[in-house]
């Protein structure tokens, strides 16, 4: 179906928008003056849209019909809606992850098709690039392909086959790229992210040790930036990889000490001690108590040991994108997470930079693992 011509002032549909990702690009889009249309599943925490001026939409990526009304009329898609998950779970669970990143992708680049909508933006994720066999902490750019045979998380798998979905739409005429996105650290953070709930429980000190290790991470206003950047120059079916610096949990607990007034964790524990406890700890957590947040599961604590750097060349050459300083991110969400409540311990300091986050009655939020 060819595009329909829009007007300048027809919304943009954001999915994932109660997310750390989607919550930023939602907020950064009205500041903009756009109008914003967000789909959210019924039932869905709404915190982040309190103040601002959006139009709601509800209903499920793996319920196709529901999708009708929410690509209706938009001129353009942000689909940064996925489920985010460092455990292998059980079968309902791998499953539900497949149907929301995967079926979910297909079925909304469908509708997006059927609706003429210009162009549409997929959120991918770092994970679901290649890297070095041999040297993993090489910078991987766009170009290096998943490797199919390593011990991979079921959502890793998702976010390569969700890439895959979008290949098959542009094979057949339709305007989607990607956008991929490494850890996010920023404000916004409603759920709250695992980087989050880490920076409450050192905050709070309630982190008794720590696997050393590293991740590429990005700013939300990066990844923000890297969307918009997308929306306006990106290429049909190509992939961009946005990410802000790489950081070793001791670089970042460097940055912690100094920004919030409280120590690391006084034992660093290597991942050949912590990986099996990990291991064992995660099968448990999963049968008796599923619905409990994990938060150094075995999967991220191999994702640290790889210490994977990006490559952001093709995305500054093409996109214009250039990072913003890391310090600053960190920043932003020690304040979001002070104002919302979540830092409850006597000693740890006061934000140094002001937040967007409603102001509520401290302590109003209690952060588990």
């Amino acid at each position: 179906m060819a595009k329909k011509k829009h007007a300048k002032d027809a919304p943009i549909l954001v999915t994932g928008a109660a997310g750390h990702v989607g919550a930023n690009l939602v907020h950064q889009l009205v500041s903009n003056g756009e109008r914003v249309r967000v789909l959210l599943r019924n039932g869905e925490p709404e915190t982040g849209f309190e103040h601002i001026d959006v139009e709601k939409v509800y209903g499920d990526l793996r319920d196709e019909e529901s999708l009708k009304p929410a690509v209706e009329d938009v001129r353009a898609i942000f689909h940064v809606a996925s489920m985010v998950s460092t455990i292998d779970g059980t079968a309902a669970h791998r499953r539900q992850i497949y149907e929301t990143n995967v079926l979910g992708t297909r079925y909304l680049l469908r509708q997006a098709e059927a609706a003429g909508v210009g162009r549409t933006i997929v959120t991918g994720s770092f994970s679901a690039v290649g890297y070095d066999l041999d040297q993993p902490d090489l910078p991987a750019t766009e170009e290096w392909g998943f490797y199919p045979y390593h011990r991979a998380m079921p959502y890793e798998r998702s976010k390569v086959l969700q890439e895959h979905e979008v290949l098959k739409a542009v094979a057949n005429g339709q305007d989607a790229l990607m956008l991929t996105s490494c850890a996010v650290v920023g404000g916004h953070d409603y759920f709250p992210s695992r980087m989050g709930r880490t920076m409450c429980r050192f905050a709070n000190q309630d982190l008794s040790a720590y696997v050393p290790g590293g991740f590429e991470f990005v700013a939300a206003k990066d990844i923000v930036a890297g969307h918009l950047l997308a929306l306006d120059r990106g290429r049909v079916g190509q992939k961009y990889v946005i990410a802000t610096q790489f950081m070793t949990l001791d670089d970042i607990f460097d940055i912690w000490e100094t920004m919030i007034g409280q120590p690391r964790p006084r034992l660093k524990v290597p991942a050949e001690i912590l990986l099996p406890l990990a291991e064992a700890g995660s099968w448990l957590m999963t049968r008796l108590a599923p619905n409990k947040p994990q938060l150094l599961t075995p999967g991220a604590i191999r994702r640290l040991q790889l210490r994977r750097h990006a490559d952001t060349s093709k995305a500054r050459n093409e996109l214009g994108f250039r990072p913003s300083p890391i310090e600053e991110a960190f920043a932003e969400a020690y304040a979001f997470h002070w104002e919302r409540g979540a830092i409850t311990h006597p000693q740890a300091k006061a934000p140094a930079v002001p937040t967007e986050a409603p102001r509520v009655a401290r302590p109003a939020v209690q952060v588990h693992a």
